[in-house]
């Protein structure tokens, strides 16, 4: 069952017309003739070597040249699409592996069509759409047993897959109960026919599925029941196959969380808290599969702090490794992580975590459809070259040629409709929108509209500079916006690549929108600029060539300082475009400002080549690096802040964490001002490399 979740009706039903065209010529896919023994070895040793576009391009060459049969062919591509994460060709392919496979009765052919019905069934299972897989895996079932090809572990594994999907619709539903039994049962004379490693780790897998599926239908007396029969499992694992200490790990831990979420959900607290803290100590909890085991148990014994801080680990392991974020995560973990700060009653963090999954939902959803988008295009593709070929084969060029006439038009005019429908509803939602638009002229003043859209671009604006800062070991940053009035002209950035941080901090002539969004070129310069690789002094000269100049009508500037620090051996290099000296921490002195070539403001004059700067190594040495809104804050008495405090301060500071020494001065400056208005920008940033 392909999923088309693109709302696209023409393209769509191009699709079905063209299946329509295969019914009708008689083109349907067959498994074809039998895989040659060299073929399948090239693919399984490609395989073993965890080349999966290798697997992919060797299973589409090979089926097409004849050394594979087609049902084997599609199985691999299946597999290796799996591995690459495109779930939703590996599923296509399995699925057409099993409709060509259906009606065969070579050994061969019917192993393959098991393989690929238990490979859709478990992808259908992880993905939770346990209707489908149960409309996939019964009649699969239903076939081998008539072929009395009952006995693989496949079978076995297509037996727990349907028990596990009956489950979750009717925990009461007895022949749900019986296929898990039987398929347990199947394990366990497997493993008593011949206790090899495959053996143990096929039943493992296979009890995992059982356990986790009544765990998550709150079957916990259950739940503890299949639990227990895992653990088992994998203490006799553990104890015959010691020496492969990564997968007794892992599985130890799939046990010990198990337990612990079965045993709570039962009531009995103590003994899980106990299999909790034994889960703790191994080293899967660590991984990102184990947060979010224990997360799930912090949630069911209702520990919202642990369960609070396990999803905040969570998101910043996503944050690190991912550019962006998918649904799935938002669902999985940004969602779970707002109910938890909703159960603690912290208004904060449950109100900054609903704006952080308004800021990535749009990016996700856009995305995702993307995704699908790519996914079906190449469906589609290989749709059309399964056409052709047979087609060809089939003698039947002509009529098919014809027919193919015939839908394009069909698609042209379905195209033509459907782009006139659209154009019809947009131009209704214009004119609604008008409507709409004229009463709110007529009920809202402009002031009231002129703070909205302030208060919109203000958004818009924070949304611009970072909130989430890099996690590198050793790497302690941190940086903080706050704009004097309702948009700012002051900018801060980042960007890591590798062990290399790329790092700016910047102040635009002037307050407000203009600055705001002179401010906005500035950082989208830099971090285009970043990725190229180039110096800090590079990147200032070529920022003040796009920046200066007759485009320039507004005559704005931006003084920047711009940093790239090696993270490994601490060196940096930096280029200081007319902005405030940053203070650099030494064991023996305190603190000081550093030393710099005196380049002048980016923006002011066309062609100027700007001159950089570097220190052999900053390592244990705090770098802060602010605006000019920090040390000419003012009081009621127009008495500034002044650079001497702020190196006494900064000399005097117990340096915790980043974070700390900025919210430490911010609290500080509050206090000078005593109640007088912010005159300034104020940003801040602070970085360590222990």
């Amino acid at each position: 069952m392909i999923r088309h979740r693109i709302p696209i009706p023409a393209l769509g039903l191009v699709a079905v017309l063209l299946l329509s065209v295969l019914s009708f010529t008689g083109c349907r896919s067959r498994a074809g003739k039998s895989s040659s023994p060299e073929a399948t070895a090239m693919v399984l040793e490609a395989s073993e070597a965890r080349d999966y576009a290798r697997v992919q391009c060797l299973a589409d060459s090979l089926g097409k040249a004849g050394k594979l049969s087609k049902g084997e062919s599609y199985y691999w591509q299946g597999y290796a699409n799996y591995h690459l994460g495109q779930n939703e060709l590996a599923e296509y392919f399995w699925e057409e592996a099993i409709r060509l496979l259906e009606y065969a009765d070579d050994p061969n052919d019917l192993a393959y069509y098991a393989k690929s019905g238990n490979r859709l069934a478990s992808l259908l299972c992880r993905l939770g759409e346990y209707a489908s897989a149960l409309h996939q895996t019964l009649p699969v079932i239903n076939r081998l047993e008539k072929m009395q090809c009952d006995t693989t572990s496949d079978y076995t594994n297509l037996l727990i897959f349907a028990g596990c999907s009956k489950t979750f619709f009717n925990k009461e539903d007895s022949t749900a109960t019986e296929m898990l039994e039987r398929a347990y049962q199947m394990h366990l004379s497997n493993i008593h026919q011949k206790a090899s490693k495959d053996a143990y780790r096929d039943a493992v897998a296979g009890i995992i599925n059982v356990a986790y599926i009544w765990i998550l239908v709150r079957g916990y007396e259950e739940g503890l029941f299949w639990t227990e029969r895992l653990g088992n499992l994998v203490k006799e694992s553990i104890g015959l196959f010691g020496n492969d200490k990564s997968y007794n790990d892992k599985q130890w831990a799939r046990y010990k969380i198990f337990q612990a979420i079965s045993l709570e959900g039962v009531g009995r607290h103590q003994e899980a808290e106990k299999a909790y803290e034994e889960y703790l100590q191994t080293q899967f909890s660590g991984t990102m599969e184990g947060l979010t085991n224990a997360s799930d148990y912090l949630t069911v014994a209702q520990r919202w702090d642990e369960a609070a801080a396990s999803y905040r680990s969570i998101m910043e392991y996503l944050q690190k490794e991912l550019n962006i974020y998918s649904l799935d995560n938002i669902y999985r973990y940004l969602l779970k992580k707002y109910h938890a700060y909703q159960m603690l009653h912290q208004q904060d963090s449950t109100n900054l975590t609903a704006r952080q999954i308004c800021d990535v939902l749009d990016s996700a959803i856009i995305n995702n459809r993307r995704l699908d988008a790519s996914e079906l295009h190449s469906i589609l593709v290989r749709d059309m070259e399964i056409v052709e070929a047979e087609a060809r084969s089939a003698r039947q060029r002509q009529i098919y040629t014809a027919v193919m006439v015939v839908i394009l038009l069909l698609a042209f005019t379905i195209y033509i409709l459907y782009r006139r429908r659209a154009e019809q509803k947009l131009h209704k939602a214009h004119e609604a929108l008008k409507v709409a638009y004229d009463q709110l002229e007529e009920t809202t003043t402009i002031k009231e509209r002129m703070e909205s859209e302030l208060r919109i671009a203000r958004d818009i604006q924070m949304s611009m500079v970072p909130c989430m800062f890099p996690s590198y070991p050793g790497l302690d940053m941190y940086a903080s916006m706050v704009p004097a009035r309702e948009v700012g002209g002051d900018l801060y950035g980042y960007m890591l690549t590798d062990h290399s941080l790329y790092f700016a901090v910047g102040d635009v002539s002037g307050k407000g929108v203009p600055a705001s969004l002179f401010m906005a070129q500035a950082t989208r310069l830099f971090q285009t600029l970043a990725k190229q690789g180039m110096t800090p002094a590079e990147i200032c000269t070529r920022i003040n060539d796009a920046l200066s100049g007759e485009d320039n009508e507004g005559n704005m500037f931006v003084t920047m300082f711009l940093g790239l620090l090696d993270l490994q051996t601490g060196h940096l290099s930096y280029c200081n475009a007319g902005h405030n000296p940053p203070i650099l921490g030494d064991p023996e002195k305190g603190c000081g400002f550093i030393t710099m070539h005196p380049n002048a403001p980016i923006g002011v004059l066309p062609g100027l080549t700007f001159q950089g700067d570097e220190i052999a190594s900053i390592k244990g040495r705090p770098l802060f690096v602010y605006t000019d809104g920090l040390n000419e804050a003012e009081n009621p008495a127009h008495e500034q802040f002044g650079d001497d405090r702020l190196l006494k301060f900064l000399r005097e500071c117990s340096f915790e964490s980043a974070r700390q020494v900025i919210e430490d001065i911010a609290a500080d400056i509050e206090r000078h001002r005593n109640g007088a208005e912010p005159n300034d920008d104020l940003t801040m940033m602070c970085l360590n490399i222990k």
